[in-house]
């Protein structure tokens, strides 16, 4: 979309960049180029996009010459056969290009200089490094050097800007002193004057700063030397104290091995003991696992160990402190991943359709929040319309559909022969579905009621999937996928918040169902809570919190995942997820770990105790002995440039592409939200607006048949005020959940097939 006005060009660190009209030649004139410089070198590009892969020319100004024409044109040349002349939009923005090409030819010259030079004018003024130190210390020391360098450009630099100051201000007092000896009277007089006035404060206040500058300056260089022996003294001293840690480690390593040694000759002193105290003969070999349980702060539930390889050829006696729960299920104990006879897909299920990798870049509107708050005066807090400035362009029933972003784990967990491996893969499955929200602040869209979705992935991946808006008040949408592969995903979600002040909590309600036809598995879970924090001030950023319950019904095996709030004094890491596999007796045969915005893995369980270490509440800890962890799921990267499409993954980009045929009433049909996506903005929040009211209209006129119809008695008294029925999904009671549900009753795939729409609701 075009531009309201050319964009003043932006500092990032040593960077400068922006538009600047260049000219090109006498038939085209002056045309709008964007220019950046960088490390003493000005380059140019037709467009932003341009950056990445071609440069249109570049010009080194260690050797060029900037001169001004007029009030907006300037010129930079290299003495050869590269000059560009310039025009900027105004006076202002010219000036701030030419005083930051004065500043990176200064900085540019003085490189160029000390590369010429071989020595460095800070390494003779530091001390060498102690003999202790090596290589360690003329490391530090290259970094102070570094740092006493960077000092040295920034007073260059503000030597420059002293200069340019100096320069332009005397500049300007000429002018100015040549207007007032024009002797202009009246209203020209007066305003000469003043401008005089205020340009002489400028100058004594700009005298002051350069004062106090300098004066800072000479405290800085005078006091360089002692700040540069204090930090030796410092470095020296942690040295000292890494020297003395490493002697108590070797100390405490051959006490520890002085310890086993002689535990060791007890044991087989007490040989004839051991036929009837096995257990104290095993005990002694897992001392060494259980020492540094002391070290772990804060373990929530569970402490997992390293576990040997080989255990299970060990005695199998009890040892002591230990319930000696050895995995006993058919898989050998081994390190291979689960599920590892994966099939490659079969070549019918090949991606046919060439996608989308991009969508119009985010626009940079500012939020006017009178704008806002000027449609709220003397309205309904119902009737409120918000802005789709808050918005990212895709519906609330897409913002479903993307659980389905790693189906693979599901493709994986129904092939499985054994239901514990399959419940891991159920529940990196349930984790998955928040890896895409670490960044993704901006709010969907809220579906209209009736509002559908499909997701047909069939020939690329096996699985179709349909979302439907079945409720208005309170809000909920019903979701159902099935794939070629053997599973099916439902789950309707009504989403509760709560908004704390600093931040605000959103509490999706419902049960997520997950069936494999081979094993009859059957298992379900919920989510857990979103929290957006500084809603009113800072950057907003998102947490998952809380804890998943994922049940197999069929089996009665359990996984209990604990999603881990931020805490700005954790010592974990940020974002962690941990959860243990158990079958129906309370076993545990899997321990996971990772975080929910970038991986899980997967341990498999030994041997258990409990009693080891007590919890911050006095409970009892369980200790797991585990294998090598291993890779269960990993988060696919985020395409190139996301950062400008709103944060998109690959899928989301796909989401809104406009496909036919759908339903008249699918998301992707829904004109604000397709407006917001190609960046207007404005008309996004008109439709916004229309269709709203369209929905309150529809709405009245359903309570208002309703009524009719107990007036007429055709209706029983205290049912509901609202007609309205899902189209797709009808609702019944779930067996397993024991909840009130909207379950898929069929007919959309094969109303798709025949083209009719018939009784789909006009919402759009």
């Amino acid at each position: 979309m075009s531009e309201p006005k050319t964009p003043t060009p932006t500092p990032a660190g040593d960077m400068y960049k922006g538009w600047v009209f260049k000219w090109t030649n006498y038939i085209k004139g002056y045309q709008r180029r964007w220019f950046v410089l960088s490390n003493g070198l000005l380059s140019y590009y037709r467009t932003q996009a341009e950056m990445g892969h071609t440069c249109r020319g570049t010009i080194n100004l260690a050797t060029a010459t900037i001169t001004v024409d007029d009030a907006c044109n300037f010129v930079i040349s290299n003495g050869g056969a590269q000059t560009y002349h310039l025009k900027a939009s105004c006076e202002v923005e010219r000036q701030r290009w030419i005083t930051a090409l004065e500043l990176a030819k200064a900085k540019a010259a003085r490189l160029q200089t000390e590369s010429d030079d071989s020595g460095d004018d800070f390494s003779q003024s530091l001390p060498s490094p102690p003999s202790g130190q090596g290589a360690g210390g003329a490391s530090q020391n290259s970094e102070v050097q570094s740092a006493l360098r960077t000092l040295g450009c920034k007073v260059e630099d503000l030597t420059t800007c002293n200069d340019l100051i100096s320069k332009h201000g005397s500049a300007l007092q000429r002018s100015l002193s040549e207007l007032d000896a024009l002797r202009l009277t009246g209203e020209a007089g007066d305003k000469i004057r003043q401008v005089t006035e205020r340009a002489t404060v400028f100058r004594i206040t700009s005298n002051a700063m350069i004062n106090a500058c300098r004066d800072f300056l000479a405290l800085a260089q005078a006091h360089s030397k002692r700040w540069q022996k204090a930090l030796q003294a410092e470095r020296e001293q942690r040295v000292r104290l890494e020297e003395t840690l490493e002697q108590l480690a070797k100390q405490h390593n051959h006490l520890e091995r002085a310890f086993r040694g002689a535990n060791a000759q007890a044991n087989a002193a007490d040989d004839d003991k051991a036929a009837a105290g096995g257990a104290k003969g095993e005990a002694s070999d897992e001392d060494d696992d259980n020492e540094f349980f002391d070290a772990v702060e804060e373990a929530p539930e569970f402490i997992t160990v390293p576990a040997d390889p080989h255990f299970h050829k060990r005695s199998s006696s009890n040892a002591s402190g230990f319930n000696s729960e050895i995995c006993s299920d058919d898989q050998s104990l081994n390190e291979e991943p689960l599920a590892a006879n994966q099939e490659s897909p079969s070549p019918e299920l090949t991606a046919l359709k060439k996608r989308r990798a991009r969508i119009p870049d985010k626009p940079n509107y500012s939020l006017n929040l009178w704008s806002i708050m000027k449609n709220c005066i003397g309205k309904e807090l119902s009737k409120i319309p918000m802005p789709v400035n808050f918005n990212e362009p895709i519906s609330m029933l897409q913002r479903l559909s993307e659980d389905l972003e790693y189906h693979e784990l599901l493709d994986k967990a129904a092939k499985c022969h054994s239901s514990l491996e399959q419940m891991c893969y159920v529940a990196a499955f349930s984790v998955s579905s928040y890896s895409t929200t670490v960044h993704r602040t901006g709010k969907p869209f809220n579906p209209l009621l009736g509002e559908t979705y499909e997701l047909d992935r069939r020939r690329e991946s096996g699985y179709r999937s349909l979302c439907e808006q079945v409720s208005h008040h309170p809000p909920a949408a019903a979701h159902h996928a099935i794939s070629d592969r053997g599973w099916t995903l439902r789950q309707e979600i009504t989403v509760a918040s709560k908004f704390r002040g600093k931040y605000l909590s959103i509490m999706p309600l419902g049960t997520i169902h997950a069936i494999f036809e081979k094993s009859d598995s059957h298992y379900t879970w919920k989510k857990v809570t979103t929290t957006v924090h500084n809603i009113i001030v800072g950057k907003l950023w998102i947490d998952q919190s809380g804890e998943i319950d994922v049940v197999n019904h069929t089996t009665g095996d359990r996984c209990h995942l604990k999603f881990a709030p931020y805490s700005y004094f954790s010592r974990d890491v940020a974002r962690k997820v941990t959860g243990v596999v158990m079958d129906k007796e309370g076993k545990a045969h899997y321990v996971l770990s990772g975080t929910w915005d970038e991986k899980m893995e997967f341990s498999r369980v030994m041997q258990s105790s409990r009693g080891g270490e007590n919890g911050s509440e006095g409970k009892q800890k369980t200790v797991y002995q585990t294998l090598k962890a291993r890779e269960l799921w990993r988060k696919n990267p985020l395409p190139e440039g996301a950062e400008t499409m709103y944060y998109f993954t690959a899928l989301a980009l796909t989401l809104n592409e406009p496909e036919e045929p759908v339903a008249p009433t699918d998301s992707r049909r829904r004109p604000d939200q397709r407006l917001m996506e190609a960046g207007r903005w404005d008309e996004a929040n008109g439709e916004k607006q229309r269709l709203e009211e369209k929905q309150r209209l529809a709405r009245r006129e359903r309570e208002r048949e309703a009524l009719g119809q107990r007036a007429s008695g055709r209706r029983e008294e205290g049912g509901p005020h609202d007609l309205y029925k899902a189209l797709w999904f009808e609702r019944g009671q779930d067996p397993v959940a024991g909840e009130q549900v909207h379950v898929y009753k069929g007919g959309y795939w094969e109303a798709k097939e025949r083209g009719c729409w018939e009784g789909c609701p006009d919402i759009f």
